[in-house]
């Protein structure tokens, strides 16, 4: 009941071209064949409307952790930025030979900040994405994280090549 595309076909591309992300339908449509069908087609809940928030806050954490739980997908791909190369399902990350070894976050951080080249992502972004929507976040925690990643992969600490601060913001990565 979208206006181009229905959400089948949304799922479809969607688990076509990356089978990790969390998928939930909400939808007016209630006969179980439209239930199943959704399912099938790889959603990982399907919520009928009328809906109670505090159900959908539910169903989205349970989809979350069973997205997260054990680790980074074995078949994610490799990504680079600037002159690293990022090997999420290894938790690690190469420059010029050199292996450097990366927590899931760290990985995280850079996979979310590579999905966002050229744009600032603010604070509230990594901490729903990273934290999870019910962490309190203490004001330093991200920093702290950012700082400690930054000196694990940066190759002249005075000038940060991937992970720059955008001041009252954010940080951003600009890409190449």
């Amino acid at each position: 009941m979208m206006p181009a595309l229905n959400g089948y076909d949304v799922c479809r591309q969607i688990r076509a071209r990356n089978p990790d992300v969390p998928i939930i339908f909400i939808s007016a449509k209630s006969e179980e064949i439209d239930r199943v069908l959704g399912l099938e087609l790889g959603a990982d809940d399907f919520i009928i409307k009328p809906f109670g928030v505090k159900e959908v806050v539910a169903r989205i954490r349970a989809v979350t952790r069973r997205c997260l739980r054990g680790g980074p997908p074995a078949h994610a791909p490799p990504f680079v930025m600037a002159d690293l190369e990022v090997f999420p399902a290894e938790l690690r990350a190469r420059r010029a030979g050199q292996s450097i070894e990366l927590s899931l976050r760290e990985v995280a951080i850079l996979r979310l900040l590579h999905e966002c080249a050229g744009r600032v992502v603010d604070r509230d972004t990594f901490f729903n994405r990273l934290w999870g929507l019910d962490h309190v976040p203490n004001s330093r925690t991200l920093d702290q994280q950012i700082s400690k990643l930054r000196k694990r992969i940066a190759s002249g600490p005075a000038r940060p090549r991937i992970i720059r601060t955008v001041h009252g913001l954010g940080y951003r990565y600009d890409g190449g």
